[in-house]
């Protein structure tokens, strides 16, 4: 017998006394062939170990139903998601994924996206890098008819002729900087992110807005930008605390980031929340035990994988269609201990210094 890695359909279909064709359609699970045909061609399959061969379906179907994915981050909360949400309605549309890691660096994502455009797969799907500042790979990619779509992250000014799944940053920052004021803030800082990508400017612009909005002065020595890691929270923590003013609130970018803020707050000697009260973007599994709980801007995580998917899938069936989607999905405030109740203040005196007016505006 043949070794197990080169048995071909033609060797199941001696050993069945079938057409080859017969094999090939019942592995499929093809209408064509009964169920117990079928039942007997994947049983022997399975005992001689046959294995299908994937360059050559590709070459002949001029697929190859593999979609790549280029993330920045694997140990990551919101990537995680993100892309179990792309794996499963991949795999349920029959297709692979293959998972590829920049970890931050543009250098390794081009490279990724070098070696995924070499394997023949259908389209790619990419949250960029902070390093990320060129988009001529993107471009070539386009040119090759291969659709990307940007998911989370996209690069600043926005591309056209690609598709994005995006979160309203804008507004969930916005939402979490505006329930701060009303219990009562005034004295608020931001902490994270990069003004060249998508979620940074965002981010930073919905806290701007909040601030402008209710009439509060924005302190630039109370706003440390630069990253998306826990060591940009650390830093930015310690970097305020070092001008010799501190505000009463901050927003974090990121959940990683609120995790540095923890970090250098202990050390420091500052009490969250009763000292520097917090709420952050995105949420973790571990969120609700970290003490005091970290109250968050949620994310659809998983829907976010999902319509990424499908909007892959239609342009990789029409490329001769341009099509160019754009999804922003909305998030949710999620409160838990943080960012209650204002503890030095009380909400009804600082209600009579600024006055309240409601309003999120254009991005």
């Amino acid at each position: 017998m043949k070794r197990s890695s080169h048995i071909t359909l033609e060797d199941i279909a001696r050993r069945l006394k079938v057409s080859r064709v017969t094999v090939s359609k019942a592995l499929r699970g093809h209408p064509d062939i009964s169920e117990e045909t079928t039942a007997r061609v994947k049983k022997v399959a399975s005992e001689l170990g046959y294995t299908p061969n994937i360059i050559a379906r590709n070459l002949s179907s001029r697929r190859s139903n593999m979609i790549g994915i280029v993330v920045p981050k694997i140990a990551h909360a919101f990537f995680g998601s993100v892309i179990e949400g792309i794996y499963n309605t991949a795999f349920e549309r029959n297709y692979e994924t293959i998972l590829t890691v920049s970890q931050e660096s543009a250098e390794r994502e081009r490279k990724h996206l070098q070696t995924l455009v070499a394997m023949r797969v259908d389209g790619i799907i990419i949250s960029i890098s902070k390093e990320t500042k060129t988009t001529d790979m993107f471009e070539s990619i386009r040119r090759l008819g291969i659709p990307l779509l940007f998911f989370d992250r996209r690069p600043e000014p926005e591309l056209p002729g690609f598709s994005s799944v995006l979160v309203d940053d804008r507004a969930g920052v916005f939402q979490a900087v505006e329930h701060a004021i009303k219990i009562g803030y005034r004295k608020l800082g931001f902490i994270g992110g990069d003004a060249t990508i998508n979620i940074g400017r965002n981010r930073l612009g919905g806290f701007e807005q909040a601030l402008n909005d209710y009439h509060i002065p924005i302190n630039k020595n109370w706003i440390s930008t630069g990253g998306y890691g826990k060591d940009d929270g650390y830093l930015g923590l310690k970097n305020i605390y070092n001008t010799g003013h501190m505000p009463e609130f901050i927003f974090a970018a990121t959940y990683p980031v609120a995790l540095g803020i923890y970090e250098a707050a202990k050390e420091l000697g500052l009490k969250i929340p009763d000292d520097l009260d917090l709420i952050c973007f995105g949420d973790s599994d571990v969120g609700k035990f970290i003490s005091p709980a970290l109250s968050v801007i949620r994310q659809p995580t998983h829907e976010m994988g999902v319509r990424a998917v499908q909007i892959m899938l239609d342009n990789i069936a029409s490329p001769e269609v341009t099509r160019e989607h754009h999804v922003i999905l909305p998030t949710q405030l999620l409160l838990r201990e943080t960012c209650v109740e204002k503890r030095a203040q009380t909400k009804d005196s600082f209600e009579k210094v600024v006055k309240l007016k409601p309003h999120v505006g254009p991005n």
